[in-house]
């Protein structure tokens, strides 16, 4: 089996550790005796553009060692193709990875995918552009823009906890038309997503599953500030359902609204503000390398 790992240099923060994930990644491969290349990508974009061509050279197991960006980049490339994906998680949050139960431990993260027997999981498409973990407008799309704006070098877990916390008290909510249907309240956000987690724990859909055919709806209305501050905690046991403004639904298909153009992301990926979000499911189109 042919393997390409495509890296990215700067996941984590920390600055450019392409060079020393590269050599890492040569050694691991060498000891398990595997056909390989090993690829850095270089600028938003380049993952995708690595994992096409990867491909086009006969690539059957792709990894990508890097956050959900990264993971989202290399993975639309396989969709529709006979290639497999992997993850070494490095990024902010890993959602997907989490929710997957990939280890956290580089080497340990790329023996597991060359061993774990291919699964298919769903992707989400939003107006033509995929998603496999989490998309979604509000405070969560206002993060990861200004997350974006950190710029490398300035970005991992303590610059987005930062984040969060600067930008809780001053966020603006709005309201949004789901389905033709006015929220009641101004939404702090809309989620929909694929796999369970934000990432780091943080799971936003307690019974989202990636290969069920369906995304969950989570809508938190707010009614307080402070009751939105107070129902932080609730992401990380897996209650969030029962806080008092969150609703959760099954659906194959969703139209989000804004009465003016929103910021939305894909993955964590900060998206150009649209009026209108038209987000379906598509199941099984990813192959995916994870324990089952």
């Amino acid at each position: 089996m042919s393997i390409a790992i495509i890296i990215n240099p700067v996941s984590g923060g920390g600055g450019d550790r392409g060079r020393a994930r590269a050599v890492r990644a040569a050694a691991a491969l060498e000891i398990l005796g595997l056909e390989s290349e090993v690829l850095v990508s270089e600028r938003r974009g380049h993952a995708r553009e690595l994992a096409t061509a990867a491909i086009g050279r006969g690539a059957r197991l792709l990894v990508a060692w890097g956050g959900d960006g990264t993971m989202n980049e290399v993975a639309s490339a396989l969709v529709g193709t006979p290639a497999t994906l992997g993850l070494i998680p490095s990024g902010s949050g890993n959602g997907l990875a989490r929710t997957l139960n990939i280890p956290n431990d580089p080497t340990q993260a790329l023996a597991a995918a060359c061993r774990a027997q291919p699964r298919l999981i769903d992707g989400g498409l939003c107006d033509g552009e995929w998603f496999f973990s989490v998309a979604g407008v509000g405070f969560d799309a206002h993060v990861a823009a200004r997350f974006d704006r950190a710029g490398i070098g300035k970005r991992g877990l303590m610059t987005y906890v930062r984040v969060v916390a600067s930008d809780m008290l001053s966020y603006t909510p709005s309201q949004y038309t789901i389905d033709g249907v006015r929220t009641r309240q101004p939404a702090l956000l809309v989620t929909v997503a694929n796999s369970c987690q934000f990432g780091n724990g943080a799971r936003i859909a307690p019974t989202a599953a990636v290969d069920d055919g369906l995304l969950d709806l989570v809508v938190v209305e707010e009614r307080s500030r402070l009751a939105s501050v107070m129902a932080i905690p609730w992401l990380f046991t897996g209650g969030i359902a029962s806080v008092r403004g969150v609703s959760i639904r099954k659906v194959t298909n969703v139209v989000i609204e804004g009465d003016a153009p929103v910021p939305f992301h894909l993955d964590g990926e900060p998206k150009a503000p649209a009026n209108r979000l038209s987000i379906c499911v598509r199941p099984a189109v990813l192959r995916m390398a994870a324990p089952q």
